[in-house]
């Protein structure tokens, strides 16, 4: 892969992650140094802060980075937000919604490799909204598992997750499984192959 532009490069993935990425793994993404992510991101943490007309900001601390709006905007953000909270699911959303509903607790992989499309919008609407909960993966300290939240149980009117319909079925549904594993195999694979990659 080429890295002729690091500074575009790590721009675009922390606007599509909209989480929170540690310079460990940027830098075995770029195949560069830590210290070299460090100093593009400084850059662009300035490039940010310089530019008056832009409304994005860096926020870094030891081990990790993510890309946020300037304070000075909230309120529009807020704005967006409040409208987009009482807006009713898009049909996008509802099926990001059934699958943690289902399959919980989920990593955001899996979540794509059932859909087959990015989820990083929806899943931070879900959040937004408070229908779903992150937490962090225990078998991998760099990703987030999701799962339902109480609002979410209130708002359908269930006692608990096992009253959704056909849900002993669904939630073992072992082809759902092998898809799941499958994409998780192949971001791996994906991910090994561009360490080897210039």
């Amino acid at each position: 892969m080429s890295t002729s532009h690091p500074i575009a490069i790590l721009e675009s993935l922390l606007f599509i992650s909209g989480e929170p990425l540690s310079f460990k793994r940027l830098s075995k993404i770029l195949s560069i140094s830590e210290d070299a992510a460090r100093q593009h991101l400084k850059i662009l943490s300035e490039k940010y802060t310089q530019d008056t007309k832009c409304g994005l900001q860096l926020i870094l601390n030891n081990t990790d980075v993510i890309l946020t709006t300037k304070p000075e905007y909230a309120s529009f953000v807020e704005s967006l937000i409040k409208n987009s909270l009482q807006e009713n699911l898009s049909k996008a959303a509802l099926e990001v919604l059934a699958i943690i509903a289902y399959r919980a607790p989920i990593t955001r992989v899996e979540i794509e490799s059932i859909r087959g499309v990015n989820c990083s919008f929806t899943l931070r609407n879900l959040l937004l909204r408070d229908l779903i909960e992150r937490q962090g993966n225990p078998e991998d300290a760099r990703g987030y598992i999701y799962t339902p939240t109480f609002r979410f149980l209130e708002s359908l009117g269930l006692k608990n997750i096992e009253e959704l319909p056909e849900y002993s079925v669904l939630s073992k549904d072992a082809r759902l499984n092998i898809i799941a594993e499958e994409g998780a195999q192949e971001k791996h694979k994906n991910s090994s192959s561009t360490l080897h990659t210039t």
